[in-house]
C-alpha cells in the first residue's frame, strides 16, 4: 500500500506543471460553461420568474409542445440545419478544391477573401446585408430595377424572409470550412492523382475516388460544427427580422432569448433551451455513427 502511494505521489508530481497549464482554461470552462448548463437543466423543472421560484416537474416541458409558437420555432430551426448545412459543405469543398488548384498567390488571395467574415463580427455583417436588402434603396432591389423587375420587401415578406436569413447565414459560414478543407487537400499526396491519371482518371472520377473518402474526417468535423452553430442561430434574426414576418424566421434560440430576458420566464426558456441541448446532442450523435462508420483513421 505504502509502495502505491509513493508511485501515486510521484507520478502526481511529474503530473503537476500540466495540471497547472490546464487548471485556469478548465476553472473557466467549470464556471461559465459546465456549471451554467448544469443550473438551466436543474431550473427548467421550475417557475422561475422574478417573483415565483417554484418547483413544477415536467410542467414547462409538456408547455413547450402545446406552444404554436415554439413548435414554429423548433420547425424553423430544423429548416436552417437542412439549408444551411448541406449548401456550407458543398460549397465548401468546391471552393476549396478551385482554391487547391490555382498558383499560391491566387489561393492566399481567395481564402482572405472567403475568411474575412469569419473574423468579422456578426452585427456588422448582418447590417450590411440589412443595407443590401432595404427594399428602396438596397442595391438588390437596384439590379431589380435595372432588369426591369418589380422591387422585394426581402426581409419583410414571408415568402423571403426565410431564405434571406439562410443566404446571410451561408455568407460567412463557409470561410473556415473553406480553409479546413484547404488544409486538408493540401495534406494528400500528389503521388494519389498521378497514378490516377496514368489509369485514365478524370477531374470527378479523382475527386470522387480520391478526393473524398481521404477529407472525410474534416467534413465529419465541419459538418458537426455547422449544425450546431446552425441550430443556434440567433443574432441575425435579433438583428434583421425579429423574428418574423408571421413567426417565418423566429429559432428556438430566438424564443428562448424572448422569454428569458423579455418576458423574464426563466423556467420556460431554461426548457427550451435543454430541449435544444438534447436535441444537438442526438443529432451529432447520428453523424457521428453515419460518418466515422465510412472513415478509416
Amino acid at each position: 500500500m505504502t509502495d502505491q502511494l509513493t508511485m501515486w505521489w510521484k507520478q502526481w508530481k511529474r503530473n503537476v506543471p500540466g495540471y497547472l497549464f490546464i487548471g485556469p482554461s478548465l476553472i473557466l470552462f467549470l464556471v461559465f460553461l459546465a456549471y451554467p448548463a448544469v443550473e438551466a437543466v436543474r431550473i427548467s423543472f421550475y417557475r422561475l420568474t422574478m417573483s415565483e421560484n417554484e418547483f413544477i416537474g415536467w410542467d414547462n416541458f409538456r408547455k413547450l409542445f402545446q406552444d404554436d409558437t415554439f413548435l414554429m420555432a423548433f420547425g424553423n430551426t430544423f429548416k436552417y440545419v437542412l439549408y444551411i448545412v448541406p449548401v456550407c459543405v458543398a460549397f465548401s469543398i468546391l471552393i476549396a478544391v478551385l482554391i487547391h488548384s490555382m498558383s499560391e498567390r491566387w489561393a492566399a488571395f481567395y481564402r482572405g477573401v472567403f475568411y474575412i467574415p469569419v473574423v468579422a463580427s456578426v452585427v456588422s455583417i448582418s447590417l450590411v446585408w440589412a443595407a443590401a436588402f432595404e427594399p428602396v434603396i438596397g442595391i438588390l432591389n437596384y439590379f431589380l430595377s435595372v432588369l426591369h423587375m418589380a422591387p422585394v420587401t426581402w426581409l419583410a415578406d414571408p415568402n423571403t424572409a426565410f431564405f434571406s436569413l439562410v443566404f446571410i447565414i451561408i455568407s460567412w459560414s463557409v470561410g473556415q470550412p473553406i480553409i479546413l478543407y484547404s488544409a486538408a487537400l493540401g495534406g494528400i499526396s500528389s503521388e494519389y492523382y498521378e497514378a490516377a491519371s496514368m489509369d485514365g482518371a478524370g477531374r470527378l472520377r479523382k475527386f470522387v475516388n480520391i478526393t473524398w473518402p481521404l477529407v472525410k474526417p474534416t467534413t465529419l468535423y465541419i459538418l458537426v460544427i455547422t449544425t450546431i452553430h446552425a441550430f443556434q442561430t440567433f443574432a441575425v434574426i435579433n438583428l434583421l427580422t425579429k423574428g418574423g414576418p408571421y413567426g417565418t424566421t423566429t429559432s428556438v434560440i430566438y424564443e428562448l432569448y424572448q422569454h428569458a430576458f423579455v418576458y423574464t420566464d426563466f423556467g420556460y426558456a431554461s426548457a427550451m433551451g435543454t430541449v435544444l441541448f438534447v436535441l444537438i446532442g442526438i443529432v451529432s450523435y447520428f453523424q457521428f455513427r453515419f460518418m466515422t462508420a465510412k472513415i478509416e483513421f
